[in-house]
């Protein structure tokens, strides 16, 4: 006769096999489950697709000191404010391009674009031209009667490498600076002013020249190329005679 010990010992190592048989099927159905997922060639969800739609870029042109108008077909967000920042960095890697005509460093360039509605604290803009940048610009003092804007702000905060690497001088900055406030305006017809940051912070100027503290007009910025002048033909009273 088989001792009592001998029968439960037997009987608990025969439970202890059925147990990690049925762990060990387990196992094999998950990973079964999970290579057929793999090799499934069918998404589970569709992605999301973005439609194109048509938008106007401000292009600059260093040659003449042109901005001019184009029509793209571009697929961006419909967050409008990630869809401005999408705009503004596919604008600006346009001038990084070989056939670019006003040529910029390739890179990060725009951080964030925030749309903030008006009137803030800041006074109205003017269409008036700085002095110094031939830009339009908000006057700095305006009267306490003065009508407050109304609108929307697009905040603009531009990546500190791009400041950094864009290019030294008085037209090539304000070129910059007109290209994105004309696109902004022409994608964005609720927008009243446009502001600029730089790594968040309030910066001074573009590379030394365009003044980055104010607050512009969000407007038409297209400038036609200045034609060249005739040379002006000598006078025949000046001339010497032998």
């Amino acid at each position: 006769m088989i001792p009592r010990y001998q029968r439960i010992l037997f009987w608990s190592l025969v439970g202890g096999i059925f147990l990690m048989g049925a762990f060990l099927i387990h196992g094999c159905r998950q990973a079964h489950k999970r290579l057929t997922a793999l090799n499934d060639a069918t998404p589970i969800a569709a992605p999301t697709t973005t439609s194109t739609q048509d938008v106007t870029l401000y292009l600059a042109n260093d040659a003449d000191g042109s901005i001019a108008p184009t029509q793209e077909e571009l697929a961006l967000p419909q967050d409008p404010t990630l869809r401005a920042r999408a705009l503004l960095e596919h604008l600006l890697a346009e001038y990084a391009g070989p056939a670019s005509t006003h040529v910029l460093k390739s890179g990060p360039a725009v951080d964030d674009v925030f749309f903030l509605p008006l009137p803030i604290t800041a006074p109205a803009p003017t269409n008036t031209l700085s002095a110094t940048t031939g830009l339009p610009q908000q006057s700095k003092a305006a009267p306490a009667h003065a009508a407050k804007s109304t609108g929307e702000v697009a905040v603009v905060n531009l990546h500190g490498s791009f400041v950094e690497n864009h290019p030294s001088g008085i037209e090539v900055e304000n070129l910059t600076l007109l290209s994105i406030i004309g696109t902004l305006h022409a994608n964005f017809p609720q927008l009243t002013e446009v502001r600029f940051l730089v790594d968040g912070q309030a910066h001074d100027t573009l590379s030394g020249h365009a003044d980055l503290k104010h607050a512009y007009p969000a407007v038409d910025t297209t400038t036609t190329p200045t034609p060249p002048q005739p040379e002006a033909a000598p006078n025949p009273q000046e001339t010497t005679q032998p």
